[in-house]
């Protein structure tokens, strides 16, 4: 059975040549480009033609455009920052030789890399996304961590692990926390009518000590410090903007 890989971009130079070649085995692949500054659509053209650029409104709203431009049933979608490995793409093969695949849709663990260090605990270490599935599903609408619409969906779970490359330089991660922050007030407008300290302390200490503590970052050492230190600051962010909104509401 043919597959097809979809991978969303915007100025992902760094990565976008990475991923492709992981992919490289694939009978289409698509990439939608959301008219990146950089190189990433030069780049792209040396392993697929197949390059649309559309703006951008939000990662389920792309992707949810993306997934009807795919040639093939079975489809592979990936970020520009994680990596297909061999055993990983042995084992796709291995299902889409089958002639009655019994799953519409298939989790896939992620090995995740951060200040140039693999991460193995930090809350970090059951890391995992639905990116294998047929082309009739569909990602649900929330803004950050958006994922595959899984109800009536018959779910299966890959052996073999993404890589994923989480991390750049310290800017372009702040710069992810401050999106993310801002979208993920957003998908939480409507629980929160009211943002009080509760929202703007304990919940992100109560962040930190999960990843830090429960989830044993400390193992990590140094790299688990800062991706707890990181997270928390990405639930105070998320607050902060549902305040401004909320005051800027109140305001008109």
């Amino acid at each position: 059975m043919p597959l097809s890989v979809i991978i969303t971009t915007f100025n992902e130079a760094a990565h976008i040549g990475a991923a492709l070649e992981s992919v490289r085995w694939a009978d289409d692949i698509i990439v939608v480009d959301s008219f990146s500054t950089d190189d990433t659509v030069a780049i792209a053209h040396t392993y697929t033609q197949r390059v649309l650029q559309r703006a951008y409104k939000g990662p389920a709203d792309q992707k949810n455009w993306a997934i009807p431009q795919a040639r093939h049933e079975w489809i592979l979608l990936l970020d520009a920052d994680e990596r297909i490995t061999p055993d990983l793409q042995a084992e796709i093969q291995h299902w889409l030789a089958q002639p009655d695949i019994p799953y519409d849709a298939f989790w896939i663990g992620r090995q995740n890399h951060f200040l140039g260090r693999r991460v193995r605990y930090s809350g970090w270490q059951g890391d995992a996304v639905v990116r294998f599935f047929r082309k009739s599903c569909r990602y649900n609408h929330k803004q950050v961590h958006e994922e595959i619409e899984l109800t009536g969906l018959r779910v299966g779970r890959l052996q073999y692990k993404m890589e994923h490359y989480t991390f750049r330089n310290a800017r372009h991660f702040l710069d992810k926390m401050q999106r993310y922050g801002a979208w993920s007030a957003q998908d939480y407008a409507a629980k929160t009518p009211r943002v009080t300290y509760f929202h703007l302390f304990w919940k992100p200490l109560f962040r930190f000590g999960k990843h830090f503590i429960v989830q044993q970052g400390w193992r990590d050492g140094r790299v688990g410090l800062v991706i707890s230190i990181l997270m928390a600051w990405g639930v105070f962010l998320r607050y902060l903007y549902l305040l401004e909104t909320t005051e800027e509401k109140l305001k008109s």
